[in-house]
């Protein structure tokens, strides 16, 4: 959003040398966030996802990720929220529909 009010206020002001370097901010900026992923997921929920759609239980998740079963769960929850779903099993669809497993 930084980056975007910047670019603004250079176009305004004309200021082509700042505006290059904000350019080149924002695709530095863009390639350390990495790729666009589906449903709005952060990368811990991706992470996530991918072992739910390989069968592995909440118990397995924690122990892979080395977190709580309790963070597992509330990955889960946040993720039914952000892709509409309300079971594993549409979870597990969804990451085939989209690539993620």
């Amino acid at each position: 959003m930084e980056l975007d009010a910047a670019r603004t206020v250079f176009e305004r002001l004309g200021a082509a040398p700042q505006l290059a370097r904000v350019d080149r901010l924002s695709r530095a900026v863009g390639r350390a966030t990495g790729p666009h992923r589906p449903g709005g997921l952060t990368p811990r929920e991706v992470q996530v996802l991918r072992l739910v759609a390989g069968g592995a239980t909440n118990r397995e998740i924690a122990a892979t990720l080395v977190i709580s079963e309790k963070t597992v769960a509330r990955h889960l929850d946040n993720m039914f929220v952000k892709l509409g779903v309300s079971t594993r099993s549409a979870a597990t669809a969804y990451a085939y529909e989209h690539g993620l497993a």
